[in-house]
């Protein structure tokens, strides 16, 4: 592994002006690490925008297949990074060996996918309504369009992922497939890790011949707010709290030019467990539940963190059955001392509440989190109480037993919007959920059946987002190849000469891409 130089990733070079120094500290023991970091200057991450804004309109016009092939060599890179760096992302977040190499893997996977986006060519929107001069009373002019990036993007690293929402996550991916540049902000959590990512991002640019300036990384608690009302950034991509992601949508509508934040923010995604599957696997679900909420100590934003059903017998079994499996489950390391006392902080929110009742669970107390289990009283639900919408990022889960379907169908109504949403069901429940579905359509990005959320599957038809409060722009999602579209802008030509548009409208078809032409999809050149 190179040597850790602790300096900010400007216009390809680094740079460490500033006296306030970071530290990287091993998650576990909190014990310093042998790495510090310097604090990026505001002149600094002044910088680092306007290296990106000068590389931007060289890399927007690369050819896709250029892109394509610095994704692919980034991913290399990645795969290349040995096991002494796995053990040092272990140490900065006390994450398994394991969990690690998958989300590596995870993370190159994501770089390759959107180099198979670039080159099907179905991210351009090629759409063309050719001249009708003969159409009356006015002729239409000829009339073509596709998208190009945005511009430079400001991308934030989140806690919970150190490799696969990082510095070469999915919103870098997203963004650089798209043609912009980017200026990605350090997690406080992986400081070690980032350098370590941007290190090999920089040597495939390199390998690629690609722009100076084309990745740019800074580090600070406090940098984020220069870069984000820095006049050359053009969007922002942020997985992470509420109040954080609120922050930035504020500074960023604030701005002379406001830009839009993607920001991932809160969701305690509701498991909604219907009768028949109850009476047929109630032991198995609560298993199967119980494996959800302590999966990786519950630091997913998909966590179950509210399970629903209607009052009856089987549901009076599983959840003695829950209450079972989750106190017999071993408290964990979290990722750093903050999750750790704001996930103590949530649980004891929850236990003071007299409301709410603890099924499962030690009281919290040291250096590792204790999962829980709480049951609250339908009527805190019914009537509002925002204790029950907000999330408690851990191995944490709230119960309620709702009186009848009336009541489950008033619940769902009253929650906020989520990233997901799950159906446990047998054939027989399903028959009667159209409406039931429908109305989760209008609360969460991603619908499950028999399934769990932690799971989160990278590809064309993935959905990771949903409506305010999980994500600030219900319209796209920042996993899977949909995430692109977040960081493109559509442009008409009209009467534009061929020899001036852009490869993916020319007549000639160059790309050999199917486009929408005159209301029907081709890959035909046009004469």
């Amino acid at each position: 592994m190179p040597d850790i130089l602790g300096h900010n990733y400007i216009g390809g070079a680094r740079s460490g002006r500033s006296t306030v120094t970071l530290q990287s500290l091993d998650a576990a023991s909190g014990e310093a690490l042998p790495y510090s970091f310097l604090e990026a200057t505001p002149e600094e991450v002044g910088a680092a925008a306007e290296a990106a804004a000068a590389a931007y309109p060289a890399y927007r016009n690369l050819p896709a297949e250029r892109r394509a092939q610095f994704l692919d060599a980034i991913a290399a890179e990645l795969d290349a990074l040995g096991e002494d760096f796995v053990a040092l992302v272990c140490r900065e977040t006390a994450l398994p060996a394991g969990r690690i190499q998958g989300e590596r893997a995870r993370t190159s996977g994501q770089m390759r996918l959107f180099a198979e986006v670039l080159r099907r060519g179905d991210f351009h929107g090629a759409r063309i309504d050719r001249a009708l001069p003969e159409r009356k009373p006015l002729p239409r002019p000829d009339l073509r369009q596709c998208r190009i990036g945005l511009g430079p993007v400001a991308v934030f690293g989140a806690s919970n992922f150190p490799l696969a929402f990082s510095a070469a996550g999915g919103d870098t991916a997203a963004a650089l497939a798209a043609g912009c540049p980017v200026v990605f902000k350090a997690h406080g959590g992986h400081l070690a890790t980032a350098e370590c990512v941007a290190d090999a991002i920089l040597r495939a640019a390199e390998k690629t011949v690609m722009p100076a300036g084309v990745f740019n990384l800074v580090y600070g608690d406090w940098v984020g707010q220069d870069l984000v009302r820095h006049p050359a950034i053009q969007a922002v991509g942020f997985t992470g709290s509420l109040r954080g992601g609120r922050a930035l949508c504020d500074l960023a509508a604030a701005r002379p030019q406001p830009i839009p934040v993607f920001a991932e923010m809160s969701s305690i995604n509701p498991v909604i467990l219907l009768p028949q599957a109850l009476e047929t696997r109630g032991e198995n679900i609560a298993n199967e539940l119980t494996a959800s909420v302590t999966l990786g100590c519950g630091q997913f934003c998909t966590n179950p963190g509210l399970v629903l059903g209607v009052r009856s017998p089987a549901f009076g079994r599983f959840l003695q059955a829950l209450t079972r499996l989750m106190g017999e489950q071993p408290a964990q390391t979290m990722l750093n001392a903050g999750t750790l006392r704001h996930y103590a902080e949530g649980v004891a929110r929850l236990a003071e509440h007299p409301g709410v009742t603890r099924l499962a669970g030690r009281p919290q107390q040291g250096g590792q989190a204790e999962p829980q289990l709480f049951q609250a009283q339908a009527s805190l639900l019914l009537e509002g109480d925002p204790l029950l919408q907000e999330e408690v990022f851990g191995p944490t889960t709230i119960v309620v037993e709702l009186a009848d379907e009336a009541e489950l169908q008033r619940a769902l109504a009253i929650l906020h919007g989520q990233l997901t949403a799950t159906l446990i069901a047998e054939p027989e429940d399903l028959r009667g959920c159209a409406g039931l579905v429908a109305q989760l359509e209008q609360k969460a990005g991603r619908l499950l059946v028999n399934g769990y959320p932690t799971g989160v599957e990278v590809c064309d038809a993935m959905v990771h987002g949903g409506p305010y409060p999980a994500t600030s722009d219900p319209r796209g999602s920042s996993v899977g190849t949909l995430a692109i579209e977040r960081f493109l802008r559509p442009v008409c030509y009209q009467n534009m000469p061929d020899a001036l548009l852009p490869d993916a409208l020319k007549n000639a078809n160059p790309l050999g891409i199917a486009r929408l032409v005159d209301g029907r999809s081709t890959r035909e050149a046009l004469a």
